[in-house]
């Protein structure tokens, strides 16, 4: 059984790596350390993955006894493959970004669009933006179509924009 359950986390280390391989490149070198450092405390068996056992055993080191079998399923779902060293970055490297996947942000502007036609018009987007939950500026507004395409009638092309705000620049076409 150890035998299966060591190939197991292997080949699953080896796609984590994979995954996110430029991972390191985000980060500075100290915080890399403090990460490690942070892997290492919460890898309470040392085995060079943390799972389920070991969040429950890191809790309890920090007082809290009660926590939910479901709760600690769902942070480890968070992850791709087993959680090494390189999965555990990459998953604090999406939180600390914290910017959505382009496919999630494509479809929160989808629903903006009923008709599918790839773009919303940019007075209309700037409205519910400066109106809605976590309102905007009127600068970072104008901060944000610095990136987006408008056509000549003002509509903004969402799926040009999502790529920008996700991969950092426009895609060459």
């Amino acid at each position: 059984m150890a035998s299966r359950k060591a190939k197991k986390k292997e080949g699953g280390a080896l796609h984590a790596q994979r995954a996110s391989s430029n991972v390191f490149s985000n980060f500075e070198q100290t915080q890399i350390q403090e990460f490690k450092e942070a892997f290492t405390l919460m890898d309470q068996n040392r085995d060079g993955f943390i799972d389920k056992e070991d969040l429950k055993d890191t809790y309890a080191s920090l007082g809290k006894i009660n926590v939910k079998d479901d709760e600690l399923d769902a942070m480890i779902k968070e992850a791709s493959g087993p959680i090494n060293f390189t999965m555990f970055l990459n998953l604090f490297g999406e939180k600390l970004n914290g910017t959505d996947t382009e496919e999630t942000i494509l479809n929160a502007f989808k629903t903006l669009d009923p008709e599918g036609k790839g773009s919303i018009n940019k007075e209309y987007i700037k409205r519910l933006l400066m109106s809605q939950a976590d309102k905007m500026t009127a600068d970072e507004v104008y901060q944000m179509f610095q990136f987006a395409t408008v056509d000549a009638a003002g509509n903004l092309d969402y799926k040009a924009l999502s790529y920008v705000i996700t991969q950092g620049e426009e895609k060459e076409e």
